[in-house]
């Protein structure tokens, strides 16, 4: 008697609309909420032209961000089909074709630069050169080893950097460096999460997964993770305004340990916006950071 072959229950396939709304993965202009960094630690909270611009340049970010994930889903669609996660992406499972998307990514170019020109030549050249890094990173740089992470932190230090200068305030480069080691601290554990998923060593799921193993990456974790800590700290300890931002230096200490705390205890990792959302003492500690701050800067 012959065993029946085991029904897969695939997803329902999504409308044109949602699947490329879903392809933009809007859960990562969260990313993008370091353009308001210069306006919040300027303390320039009370200027609405300041912030129109500051909008105006996370709405081109989104629009930036959104263009490079569709071209890179394209391109990476094949493997995609072979993750276990991945597969669900609109282009893998071939809700959207690719001339489609690869049309919604230039148009979102277009409005990307739109809303940039008008904050003037610096804004442009740091777009310009967001875009730069994600075509590096897309076409060259994701397949080598450390420059992968190494690049995803960098793009965040574009994103700090450009906020501030639409907004024309200075940025600590200290918060600068806070922000490149932070980015590389959830990068690396990203790839800690995709070892884990894909069962470490033994099965990876993309070609620079080889370079990397558990055990480098947990160590290069520890690294970036301690560093992160001492330079939000350093941070502080040189603020212009007020030495009083040392006061927030425990809810940086907090996030960081419960994120590793998190990362070794249920294996999360390859999401880090899934845990920033999700879990709860994380939500907390950013809410508490972000009042305390504001209360510090406002005084000021």
């Amino acid at each position: 008697m012959s065993v029946p072959a085991p029904v897969l229950d695939l997803p329902r396939p999504r409308s044109l609309p949602h699947a490329a709304f879903v392809s933009l993965r809007p859960r990562q202009w969260t990313k993008n909420l370091l353009l308001f960094a210069g306006i919040i630690f300027a303390a320039k909270l009370d200027d609405p032209s300041r912030w129109g611009e500051a909008l105006a340049a996370f709405v081109a970010y989104c629009a930036a961000s959104s263009a490079s994930y569709l071209i890179n889903d394209v391109r990476d669609a094949p493997h995609d089909r072979m993750h276990p996660v991945k597969r669900a992406r609109p282009i893998a499972r071939g809700e959207l074709t690719p001339r489609f998307a690869e049309g919604l990514g230039v148009a979102l170019v277009l409005i990307a630069f739109l809303l940039v020109a008008p904050l003037g030549i610096a804004s442009i050249l740091f777009l310009c050169t967001f875009f730069a890094l994600q075509a590096s990173y897309t076409l060259a740089l994701k397949h080598v080893v450390l420059l992968d992470v190494m690049t995803i932190g960098g793009l965040f230090v574009v994103r700090a950097a450009a906020g501030a200068a639409a907004v024309e305030v200075r940025i600590s480069p200290w918060l600068l460096l806070c922000t490149a080691l932070l980015a590389l601290f959830l990068a690396l554990a990203k790839r800690r999460g995709e070892l884990v998923l894909v069962g470490a060593e033994e099965t990876p799921g993309r070609p620079v997964l080889e370079g990397y193993s558990l055990a480098l990456v947990d160590q290069l974790v520890t690294v970036v993770a301690a560093s992160t800590v001492i330079s939000y700290c350093l941070y502080t300890f040189t603020a212009r305004d007020s030495k009083a931002m040392m006061v927030t230096i425990p809810f940086v200490v907090f996030g960081v340990f419960r994120y590793l705390l998190l990362m070794h205890r249920r294996d999360l990792g390859e999401e880090p916006e899934e845990v920033l959302l999700r879990d709860l003492p994380i939500l907390l500690c950013i809410a508490g950071w972000a009042v305390c701050a504001a209360v510090i800067l406002a005084a000021t």
